[in-house]
């Protein structure tokens, strides 16, 4: 084997699948709750009540709560679950750095997901049918994702990984970037999300945001479930210092 064949990058479609296979029942339990929800609001009159204040509250609060939502889910829950369960109720400094970093990342991504959603209504009207709720995850999936939601989420999270130092943002802003770190977000979130995009687009577009936050809250509940599991079951790697230095 050459020395080329030994370094030769994971093909970014290959890491995706990879990914979506470790999340694949987080993936599906949300799918099937997101699944159920719509059956709900359709075949169960009784539920109709709770989706009806969803929809009043986000008619009347409108951006803010797109934001407010989106850092419940994205930002508190996760924290909360990593303190609780994971660092056995003992805050660490690191969590606050953690919450500031993911409250303003997700709030301005929750009103990102907002305008996307009420743009697409005026595009393509909001009824519910299949040839409209096609069209809506097409662009959601395949120009939104791949244009601002991915590349952004992988550039912001991995320069929060370097501390934000300005020296290494030029990186973020190359083919090479997209290809490794881009693509294969891209692959892994298109196996949990366009089942649940469509269903959102099934509904009324009262509903959807207040919906994608009950989505996003049980994806991030697992996927912080998982990650912390993976990480505590990952052996400590050698110490290449015996003096204890980086």
């Amino acid at each position: 084997m050459s020395l080329s064949e030994i370094v030769r990058p994971e093909p970014p479609w290959q890491a995706g699948l990879r990914a979506a296979r470790a999340n694949l029942v987080p993936g599906l339990l949300v799918q099937a709750v997101m699944i159920a929800t719509v059956l709900a609001y359709f075949y169960a009159p009784s539920t109709r009540g709770l989706f009806d204040s969803l929809a009043a509250w986000k008619e009347r609060w409108g951006y803010p709560y797109s934001a407010v939502s989106a850092i419940l889910a994205g930002a508190v829950i996760p924290e909360i679950l990593r303190i609780v369960v994971f660092q056995r109720g003992r805050p660490l400094r690191r969590n606050l750095g953690n919450f500031l970093f993911a409250a303003c990342y997700w709030g301005i991504s929750g009103m990102q997901v907002d305008l996307l959603y009420r743009l697409q209504g005026v595009w393509f009207g909001t009824a519910g049918d299949f040839a409209t709720v096609v069209k809506k995850v097409l662009v959601d999936q395949f120009l939104f994702c791949p244009l601002l939601a991915a590349p952004q989420a992988a550039f912001l999270y991995d320069w929060k990984q370097l501390g934000f130092a300005r020296r290494h943002l030029r990186r973020f802003f190359t083919a090479s970037f997209y290809r490794s770190a881009v693509l294969p977000t891209l692959f892994a979130t298109w196996g949990v999300w366009i089942p649940i995009v469509a269903a959102l687009y099934s509904l009324p577009s009262l509903l959807q945001i207040p919906l994608f936050s009950l989505a996003l809250s049980l994806w991030v509940i697992l996927f912080t479930w998982m990650s912390e599991q993976r990480v505590a079951e990952t052996p400590a790697p050698p110490c290449k210092d015996p003096c204890g230095g980086t």
